[in-house]
C-alpha cells in the first residue's frame, strides 16, 4: 500500500495475529463482526479453500492480508464516505484526497470478483469485492452522508451501522403521495405569496421544501412508534411562514392579513413581524393521535431561541412528564440555518448543556436548512470548518448530510434521527443541503454577489417537480391526479386570501396560553403597586430555620461548614437574620407552602461569596439539600451549578420560566457584570417578550452589584442599561438594602396574581455587614417596601438635607453620618427602582418641611447608575433642584486601583455631608 495513505488503515498487519489468537482462545473476547470474520476464515481453511495460499514475508498468508486490505476499505467508507456523496443538489462536488479508489488500499480491479470474508463486517456475508463496494456506496455515498466514526462508544457505532445496513425502507404509495402533497404545499404557498404580495419579505423555504414533509413525518413516526405527544420547535425566519401555515395549520387568512399590514386589535402590545411570532397547536396525526406542538417566538438573533426551547422542554419534563425518565413523551427540535449554526456561539453553549444533570432534555433533533450561503456570504467565507455541522463533534453527536431534493432520503434520515434520539437520549444533526431560490429576502438581488451560483439555481428543477416526475414514472400517480391536487390547494389559498380582506384587525396569537390562563397581563400602576401579603408566622419561620440551619448529626462536615451553620442557629436564637439566611428562609417558606423552586447559575450551590450553602457536602462529598426536608406541603427546590455560560444558561432558565408560572425560577450571575454575556436574552426576550409576543415570564435574575474596590469587572451590573429597557411596567428592577426586604421581595414574586421578570441587584459586602441585619419579626409581619424612609431620624424638624440613594452606598453614608454625628441629614433609599413609586417619594419629601437641599448620591460614575433615570423621574415632583454627588463620568465602570477606589469613595462621602 502507498505509504502516504497508511493513515487510512483501520488495523495494522502486526495486530492481526494478536486478534486472531484472542479469537482462538475465546471467540467472545473480540468484537462480534471480527469474530464472524475469523470464523469464516477458519471454515475456509477446514474446507481446503485456501490450500494454495502463499505465505507472505510477515508470516501472514496473502489471502488474509487481502482480507484486511478490504477491511481497511470498509473502514475508510465508514469514516470518509460522506466526502464522496451525492448530497449537494447545486454546487459541484468538492474534491477530497485521498479518494476511495482501490489503488489507495493496495487493491485493484483484479480482485473485484474475488470473494472476501470481510463482507461479514457490513452484514452481507462472504461476497465479491464488487458487491462489497456497491453496498458501501449505497450506504455511505448516496444521497445521505453519515459522520459518526469520531464517536467513542463502540456499541453506539455498531448500532448506527446496523441501522443503515438493514433493508432499505420501502414507502407505501399513500405515503409517497403524502410527501408529494406536502412538497406541493411548500412550493405553491411560496409562489402564491410571491405573486399576491410582491416584494414583501417572507424568507421563503424554496430550495429546502423537503423540510415540511420531514417535520410532518417526524411527528407521525415518533407519535406512532414511541407515543411521543409533545414537540417544542425553535427556528429562525427562513421557511417559518410555510411551517406555520402548512405544518402548524395556522389559518392562511390570518397570515395573509398580516401581509396586508393591519394593526393589532390589542393596542397594549406592539407585536412583531409575522415571521418571528410563536404559535401553539394541538394537532391530529394521520394515524389519529393528538400531539401538542409549540413554535417558540424568535427574534432576528437567529440561534438565540435554541436555549429557550431547551428550557421549555426541561420544564415540561419536570412538570408534566416527570414519570417518564427517558423523556420519550417530548422532543425538542431545533431548525438551524447553516451560516448561523456555524457562526453563533450560543450553539456551542447549548450543546454543552445537553448532557448535564440540570439541563438535559433527552436529546435534541437538529435540522439544518442548509442554503449553502449566509446573507451574501459564501460558506468559504463564513466558516473555517468543513461542514457547518462540525460543532456536533464537540458532543460526539452523529451527523447526516442529505440531498434536500431527495425527499425519501430525507424521511429515512428523520426515522434514523428519531430512533437514535429515543435509544440514546442524545442530540442528532440532520444537514439538509439545498439552496436559497431568491436572495436573503425576496427583494434582495443575489446576483450582485453570487452570479454563478444563482445562474445554476435558476436552471434547477425544484424538489416538488423532481418527485412528481419520479412518482409518475413509478405509476403511483398520473398527471390528472397532480392537476387535481394542485388545483385543490390553490383554491384553498384563494378562498383564504379573500377572507383576509374581511379581517379588520390582526390578532396576536397566544403562545402557551393554557399554562398562563390564571395569570393576567398587568400593566397599569394599580396592579403594579398593589400590596401583596407576604407574611408568615414566626413560629413556622423558627421551625423552618431549625431544619435548614441544622446539619445532620451523624454526618461529617468540614469544620468551616459546621461553624457557618452553628452561627446561623445562634442568630436565630437572637431572632436575627443576615442576607443569606433571609434568602434561604424566603425559599424555605415558599417550599413549606408547596411552591417549587429552580435555582441555576455559576456556583449557585455554595454561592460566589461562600454565603449561600444551599447545597452542603459531607467530607465524603455526599450532597445534602436541607431545604428539601422541610414539609408539610413540601415543594421541591432544584439547585444546579451551571457551566461558565451566561447567554445559554440564562436563555435556558428563561425558557424554563416561560412554561412554569407556578415555579420560582432564579438565575444568578457569578458577578453582576457577567450578565452582559447574556444581553441578547435580556434585550430580545426578558424586557420585550411580553410586548412583542404576548408571552409572560416570571424569571428572577440575581446580579451581585456594588463598588468594593475589585476593579471594573466586579463592580457594576450596569443598572443604567436595564433602565433603558424599562417601559410600560415591563420589569421589576430592585436594589434591596435589608435582608427582610429581599425576603419579602422573593415571596412577593410568587404571591403576585401576575408575572413579570424581576432583576435584583444583590449585594456583596452587605452579605457580612454587621448592620445589614433584620429581625425575624420583620420577616414575619412585614411587607416589601419600594421606598425606605430614614428610620434613624430622631427629630424631623432638624432635617435640612435629604439624600436619596440606592443600594450598598446607603450603609457607607450611614457610617459617615454617625461618625460626624450629623442630625440634619435624612437618608432615603430607593429599593424598587422600576416601576418607581413616585407618590411615596412625594409623600416622604413633603414630610420634611424644613429641607433646604435634596441630593442624589451614587457610587457609579455620573454617566452610569440611576442618575439619569432619577433626574427625569423626580425633578418634576420637587420644588428644589436635585443635586448629584457621584464620581466623574467615565468609560469604564470603576478604577482598577484599590487606593484610588478608596479615594473616590471618600470624596463622595465628604461631598455628601459638606
Amino acid at each position: 500500500m502507498n505509504d502516504r495513505y497508511s493513515f487510512l488503515n483501520a488495523i495494522h498487519f502486526k495486530d492481526i495475529e494478536f486478534l486472531y489468537n484472542k479469537y482462538k482462545e475465546n471467540p467472545n473476547s473480540i468484537e462480534p463482526s471480527w469474530s464472524a470474520f475469523f470464523h469464516g476464515f477458519d471454515f475456509g481453511k477446514e474446507t481446503n479453500e485456501y490450500e494454495n495460499v502463499i505465505k507472505s514475508k510477515d508470516g501472514i498468508n496473502d489471502i488474509i492480508q487481502k482480507e484486511f486490505l478490504v477491511s481497511n476499505l470498509i473502514y475508510a467508507y465508514r469514516k470518509r464516505g460522506h466526502f464522496f456523496t451525492n448530497t449537494n443538489p447545486i454546487r459541484k462536488r468538492r474534491k477530497h484526497f485521498p479518494s476511495l479508489d482501490l489503488i489507495n488500499f493496495g487493491l485493484s480491479e483484479k480482485e473485484l470478483d474475488t470473494y472476501f470474508e470481510a463482507g461479514k463486517l457490513i452484514g452481507v456475508g462472504k461476497t465479491s469485492l464488487k458487491n462489497i463496494i456497491n453496498y458501501l456506496k449505497k450506504i455511505y455515498c448516496g444521497s445521505i452522508g453519515i459522520e459518526y466514526m469520531y464517536i467513542s462508544n463502540p456499541e453506539k457505532i455498531q448500532w448506527i451501522e446496523k441501522w443503515f445496513q438493514k433493508e432499505k425502507l420501502q414507502f407505501s404509495s399513500e405515503e409517497k403521495k403524502f410527501f408529494l402533497k406536502k412538497l406541493n404545499e411548500a412550493v405553491t404557498f411560496e409562489n402564491f405569496i410571491h405573486t399576491k404580495f410582491v416584494g414583501q419579505k417572507r424568507f421563503s423555504i424554496e430550495g429546502n421544501e423537503s423540510t415540511l414533509p420531514a417535520l410532518e413525518e417526524m411527528v407521525e413516526y415518533a407519535s406512532n412508534k414511541y407515543l411521543t405527544e409533545d414537540f417544542i420547535i425553535g427556528m429562525s425566519h427562513r421557511g417559518r411562514l410555510n411551517i406555520l401555515s402548512n405544518f402548524f395549520k395556522k389559518n392562511y387568512s390570518q397570515i395573509f392579513s398580516e401581509f396586508q399590514g393591519k394593526e393589532y386589535k390589542e393596542k397594549t402590545f406592539s407585536g412583531d413581524v409575522k415571521y418571528h411570532l410563536g404559535f401553539s397547536k394541538i394537532r391530529k396525526t394521520r394515524k389519529g393521535r393528538y400531539v401538542e406542538m409549540n413554535l417558540v417566538p424568535n427574534p432576528s438573533h437567529l440561534e438565540s431561541v435554541d436555549a429557550i426551547v431547551e428550557g421549555i422542554t426541561r420544564a415540561k419534563i419536570d412538570i408534566v412528564y416527570n414519570k417518564n425518565s427517558n423523556s420519550e413523551k417530548i422532543i425538542p427540535i431545533l431548525v438551524h440555518g447553516d451560516a448561523a449554526l456555524s457562526g453563533q456561539g450560543i450553539v456551542y453553549e447549548v450543546l454543552q448543556l445537553s448532557q448535564l444533570k440540570g439541563y438535559r432534555t433527552g436529546g435534541t433533533i437538529h435540522i439544518v436548512i442548509n442554503n449553502q450561503i449566509g446573507f451574501t456570504t459564501n460558506y468559504t467565507e463564513g466558516r473555517s470548518s468543513i461542514y457547518c455541522t462540525d460543532i456536533a463533534k464537540a458532543i460526539m453527536a452523529p451527523v447526516l448530510h442529505i440531498n434536500a431534493d431527495d425527499v425519501e432520503s430525507v424521511i429515512r434520515a428523520i426515522y434514523f434521527a428519531v430512533d437514535f434520539r429515543m435509544r440514546y437520549h442524545e442530540d442528532i444533526f440532520i444537514d439538509l443541503l439545498g439552496y436559497r431560490k431568491y436572495g436573503h429576502n425576496e427583494g434582495d438581488e443575489p446576483r450582485f454577489t453570487q452570479p454563478s451560483l444563482y445562474k445554476a439555481i435558476s436552471k434547477h428543477t425544484n424538489s416538488y417537480n423532481l418527485y412528481r416526475k419520479k412518482l409518475v414514472k413509478e405509476k403511483i400517480i398520473n398527471n390528472e391526479d397532480v392537476k387535481n391536487m394542485e388545483k385543490e390547494y390553490e383554491n384553498t389559498l384563494n378562498i383564504k386570501y379573500h377572507e383576509a380582506s374581511n379581517i379588520k384587525w390582526n390578532v396576536l396569537n397566544s403562545f402557551l396560553e393554557k399554562e398562563w390562563k390564571d395569570f393576567p397581563i398587568a400593566s397599569n400602576h394599580e396592579d403594579i403597586f398593589k400590596k401583596v401579603d407576604t407574611r408568615f408566622s414566626i413560629e413556622n419561620i423558627i421551625k423552618i430555620s431549625d431544619k435548614i440551619f441544622s446539619l445532620p448529626k451523624k454526618k461529617k462536615f468540614f469544620k468551616k461548614t459546621e461553624f457557618i451553620f452553628q452561627k446561623r442557629l445562634e442568630m436565630i436564637k437572637k431572632e436575627l437574620v443576615d442576607w443569606s439566611m433571609a434568602e434561604l428562609l424566603s425559599y424555605g417558606t415558599l417550599l413549606y407552602e408547596g411552591i417549587h423552586i429552580r435555582l441555576s447559575g455559576e456556583d449557585v450551590a455554595r454561592g460566589t461569596f461562600s454565603q449561600r450553602h444551599a447545597v452542603v457536602k459531607t467530607e465524603e462529598e455526599e450532597e445534602i439539600i436541607l431545604l428539601n426536608q422541610i414539609e408539610p406541603k413540601q415543594g421541591k427546590i432544584q439547585i444546579f451549578n451551571s457551566p461558565l455560560s451566561e447567554y445559554g444558561v440564562l436563555g435556558f432558565d428563561y425558557g424554563y420560566a416561560m412554561y412554569s408560572p407556578h415555579i420560582l425560577t432564579l438565575w444568578e450571575a457569578q458577578f453582576g457584570d457577567f450578565v452582559n454575556g447574556g444581553q441578547i436574552v435580556i434585550d430580545q426576550y426578558i424586557s420585550s417578550g411580553e410586548d412583542k409576543w404576548k408571552i409572560r415570564n416570571g424569571i428572577v435574575l440575581l446580579l451581585p452589584h456594588g463598588y468594593e474596590g475589585q476593579g471594573p469587572e466586579h463592580s457594576s451590573a450596569r443598572i443604567e442599561r436595564y433602565l433603558q429597557l424599562c417601559a410600560n411596567n415591563n420589569l421589576f428592577l430592585v436594589n434591596c438594602t435589608t435582608p427582610a426586604n429581599f425576603y419579602h421581595l422573593i415571596r412577593r414574586q410568587m404571591k403576585l396574581k401576575y408575572r413579570k421578570p424581576l432583576i435584583v441587584f444583590t449585594p456583596k459586602s452587605l452579605l457580612r455587614n454587621a448592620k445589614c441585619l433584620s429581625t425575624i419579626k420583620d420577616l414575619s409581619t412585614g411587607i416589601f417596601q419600594e421606598i425606605l424612609d430614614d428610620p434613624h431620624v430622631k427629630d424631623i424638624k432638624k432635617i435640612k438635607k435629604l439624600i436619596f440613594c440606592s443600594g450598598k452606598i446607603y450603609y457607607e453614608l450611614l457610617n459617615k453620618r454617625e461618625s460626624i454625628q450629623d442630625e440634619k441629614t435624612a437618608l432615603i433609599r430607593i429599593e424598587q427602582i422600576y416601576p418607581l413609586k413616585i407618590e411615596k417619594i412625594k409623600e416622604i419629601i413633603k414630610k420634611y418641611k424644613n429641607k433646604k437641599e435634596i441630593f442624589w448620591v451614587q457610587e457609579e460614575p455620573e454617566n452610569m447608575g440611576l442618575w439619569s433615570f432619577i433626574l427625569k423621574k423626580i425633578s418634576n415632583v420637587i420644588s428644589l433642584n436635585l443635586i448629584l454627588i457621584a464620581p466623574f463620568e467615565s468609560s469604564s465602570p470603576s478604577t482598577g486601583s484599590y487606593s484610588h477606589f478608596l479615594r473616590i469613595q471618600n470624596q463622595i462621602l465628604k461631598k455628601a455631608f459638606l
